[in-house]
């Protein structure tokens, strides 16, 4: 073959090539547009929504489409007419879902905040013209509030993490600048609450991480605030982060001294570090506000106790049993003060001069162990050790082998 004949046939072969490839690269464009105007026909038909709606998101399978502004549009178009014909159901009291209602609310909202991002692209010439704001802004502007009353329902269905979702696009929206011009912030009074329920939905999932999240916001209004706190200080001990755990109990405790969550952890964190020290310093705290709270009488009663304050400590204790004298805690504590005593001077190793004192102390636990007995008779693992050595000392023969074979069982 002549090379000019080579010549000719590449050429021709290269031509149609030429020809191929525009036509394919028109198909794709065929297809969006195509698509597009079958869902355009469904939408103004008034029915198959659905249909429309599943032709578009078809379409944005295909990251070369996701840019394309008529595709997200009629999208949403698609997605406004499900709501109204929910919406009509609904008003004219025909079944519907209610969980579907609420549902397409929020997806209406994230698709126009979809469709916003693409028609504030600023033109060839820069310039920013958004054709689609305007009217989206309006209509969910109003319909805003049916994402927080999704979240409340679901609430009322125990479906928490449902709800969470809801109150957390709504806490969310002020972000959004397809609402800048409505100033949530300032203007939407239900954003505290809604991050009240936020944070309540977060604290029965258990979940630390969503806890976190509004919790702070939640402690801004006083209603609210001693519930944000706790459910800070929970999230944080979920989460084995010690500091921030004690410092949301402090916090909690400093406002709300009365509250039954704060005090008792601090006080057991504080006893777990050994700061018996800071114990008494919450327990007086405490009996500033309320000087017969048996709480904090007992806290201080046993962090003197710790602290080997035994005089104090009696006081104290005896106090409590003015107020109560069925609380078993207290006969504990004196019946303990006067043992310590004893032991310490038994560990002078002078039998001689200290009997009398020895017998003194053991004679003053006796009674205090014995009511502690009899009021927690299920304690025998604090009460028979004590019981044993004070019957021992004693000399008293009849209670000290009852108590003995209580040990050996």
């Amino acid at each position: 073959m002549s090379n000019s004949k080579v010549i000719r046939r590449i050429f021709s072969v290269t031509a149609a090539l030429m020809l191929v490839v525009p036509a394919c690269a028109q198909k794709p464009e065929k297809v969006v547009k195509s698509h597009i105007g079958q869902a355009r026909a469904y939408i103004k038909s008034g029915k198959d929504y659905d249909k429309a709606e599943r032709l578009m998101t078809d379409l944005l399978k295909d990251s070369a489409n996701r840019a394309n502004i008529k595709i997200v549009a009629t999208w949403f178009d698609a997605v406004k007419g499900q709501y109204e014909a929910a919406n009509e159901k609904l008003y004219l009291k025909q079944k519907y879902d209610t969980a579907a209602f609420y549902q397409l609310t929020r997806h209406m909202e994230d698709v126009a905040f979809r469709l916003d991002s693409l028609d504030v692209r600023p033109d060839s010439k820069g310039r920013v013209r958004p054709e689609y704001r305007k009217a989206n802004a309006e209509l969910l502007h109003a319909l805003r509030p049916n994402i927080y009353y999704g979240g409340t329902w679901h609430v009322r269905k125990a479906d928490y993490a449902t709800a969470f979702n809801f109150f957390d696009d709504y806490l969310q929206a002020p972000l959004q600048p397809l609402y800048a011009d409505y100033h949530y912030e300032q203007t939407d009074t239900m954003l505290q609450t809604a991050a009240y329920w936020a944070t309540y939905c977060a604290y029965k999932m258990k979940d630390a991480d969503r806890i976190l999240k509004y919790c702070k916001r939640t402690q801004s209004a006083p209603a609210t605030e001693a519930f944000g706190i706790q459910c800070e200080a929970y999230a944080h001990h979920v989460r084995s982060a010690s500091a921030p755990y004690a410092d949301a109990l402090r916090r909690g405790y400093e406002a709300y001294p009365l509250h039954p969550y704060f005090f008792p952890r601090l006080a057991d964190l504080y006893v777990e570090q050994g700061r018996n020290d800071s114990v008494l310093v919450i327990a007086n705290r405490g009996l500033e506000v309320n000087d017969s709270n048996m709480l904090f009488l007992l806290a201080k009663s046993v962090a003197l106790l710790n602290l080997e304050r035994y005089d104090d400590c009696i006081e104290t204790s005896l106090y409590m049993l003015q107020l109560n004298d069925t609380m078993p805690e207290p006969h504990f504590n004196i019946a303990t003060c006067y043992l310590n005593r004893a032991l310490a001077l038994e560990q002078q190793n002078q039998p001689r001069k200290n009997r009398q004192q020895l017998r003194d102390l053991y004679k003053s636990a006796q009674p205090y162990m014995e009511d502690y007995r009899r009021l927690a008779p299920n304690d025998k693992q604090r009460w028979a050790p004590a019981l044993y050595r004070i019957y021992l000392n004693l000399n008293m023969g009849k209670q000290f082998e009852e108590i003995d074979r209580l040990m050996r069982q």
